[in-house]
């Protein structure tokens, strides 16, 4: 069989695009962050919202939840929507790059990007011990069996970026066996993500991520050696 493709694409001259960043600042030690985050780009074939418009959502919502709980946490929170993750984790390296000396600072940072689906619970690159800390917040979110774990060497896209530099990361976990029928294709339209969904997962991310940024010690750095592809 012999099989002849004619491809339309072409490359366009770069442009400038920017990160867009949010944030509740910290009661008592405003200068140690918690990130949650997902990323603005899409491929144009569809609409892009299993990736990655519900991430950008249940990031921003996260935080939009807790302020309007009144609640404020002893660390800084920060949603970050990370640009031309598509074109290489463009947004996140320059993030690094620009803020390299200020990631000690960062005690925890969270991504969605693999779907918006039934929330399962997290995927954690971080200690072991750090590792428990995060079990033992899951057990909160037990009354919605979203208490799923397990640990790796690292997890999201954008955010390994931040893992090589040390800093412990957290990865939705949903029931995400259809994700690859949307993924960067025509097929991935708003229609597709469910509200009730969106509710729990924003659920899952204002409760970890407000807890790492309010507990009284610090989950454990790593010492990342890997070089990202």
């Amino acid at each position: 069989m012999v099989l002849n493709l004619t491809m339309m694409d072409e490359e366009l001259s770069r442009v400038t695009s920017r990160n867009a960043i949010g944030e509740i600042t910290g009661s008592l030690n405003p200068e140690e962050i918690v990130v949650v985050s997902g990323h603005i780009d899409a491929w144009d074939q569809g609409q892009g919202a299993m990736d990655d418009a519900g991430g950008v959502f249940v990031s921003v919502e996260a935080l939009a939840l807790i302020k309007y709980l009144g609640l404020t946490p002893k660390r800084t929170m920060q949603a970050i929507l990370w640009t031309a993750e598509e074109f290489g984790l463009v947004g996140a390296r320059a993030f690094v790059a620009l803020h390299k000396e200020e990631m000690m600072n960062y005690k925890a940072v969270l991504e969605s990007d693999s779907g918006n689906f039934f929330s399962l619970g997290l995927e954690f690159a971080g200690t072991e011990g750090a590792g428990c800390i995060i079990q033992e917040i899951l057990k909160l979110t037990s009354a919605m069996n979203s208490t799923n774990y397990a640990r790796y060497e690292t997890v999201g896209s954008d955010i390994a970026v931040m893992i090589l530099e040390g800093v412990p990361g957290i990865s939705l976990k949903t029931a995400d066996e259809k994700y690859f029928y949307f993924h960067h294709s025509p097929a991935d339209m708003l229609n597709v993500l469910d509200s009730d969904e969106l509710d729990r997962n924003i659920a899952l991310w204002a409760i970890t991520s407000y807890v790492l940024a309010d507990l009284s010690v610090v989950i454990c750095k790593l010492q990342m050696s890997s070089v990202l592809p």
